[in-house]
């Protein structure tokens, strides 16, 4: 339950650069220390073992950078935005920089679940005239085989400019796709089909968007 003697301050920052590589609990454990030498005034956990009161958004898989990326600490005491950026950014390695904060009700949607819309933008070893969508993807959670039907997932058309391919994902309560073996899979088919270098691969995945579902 949301406390409303909190303040919520929501936190954008990108992934990129060799930073990029990092697990998603690595990168919660560098923004927390951020957190911590930047002095925010951040609230903690009742309980035994006290810690942070710090929510972030949906993971990213190892190897995929965000341009829009988040979360949302809680603050005992109001501090401008303006000025917790400033402390946040003289703390920050520039490959995972804060880049704006504004505050959010308390009573908004946790921030995993708050934006389950996420745009992608990949850039291939080659170009290609277009990408082949399948039916369905198999993918491999926890040992075991689950099959996914890419059309409940994915939103719009993928636009393909060269060797750029733009492409929205959405997360669903059920569960997700990964913009990492979504593309996989839409180049191996391209493989199979004969249309492409069967030395094509992915040299980068950016999310540059995030929105919800409204």
């Amino acid at each position: 339950m949301a406390d409303p003697r909190l303040f919520r301050l929501r936190v954008t920052y990108s992934k990129s650069g060799r930073l990029a590589m990092l697990s998603h609990l690595e990168v919660a454990r560098a923004l927390e220390r951020t957190v911590r030498r930047a002095g925010l005034p951040f609230a903690v956990t009742n309980g035994f073992s006290p810690h942070m009161r710090i929510a972030f958004g949906a993971a990213l898989p190892v190897g995929v950078g965000g341009n829009a990326e988040f979360f949302d600490i809680f603050l005992t005491s109001y501090l401008a935005p303006k000025k917790a950026l400033e402390a946040l950014r003289n703390f920050s390695a520039p490959d995972l920089m804060p880049t704006a904060c504004e505050y959010v009700e308390p009573s908004a949607a946790a921030a995993s679940v708050a934006c389950p819309v996420s745009t992608y933008e990949a850039l291939l070893s080659a170009s290609v005239g277009g990408l082949e969508i399948p039916d369905t993807v198999e993918v491999v959670r926890k040992k075991k085989r689950k099959v996914l039907e890419v059309r409940e997932f994915l939103v719009g058309d993928v636009c393909v400019s060269g060797n750029s391919v733009v492409f929205t994902l959405q997360a669903k309560p059920t569960g997700s796709l990964r913009a990492d073996i979504f593309l996989d899979a839409c180049i191996d088919l391209l493989k199979i089909n004969g249309v492409a270098p069967n030395d094509l691969c992915i040299v980068s995945i950016n999310r540059i968007a995030q929105n919800s579902s409204d």
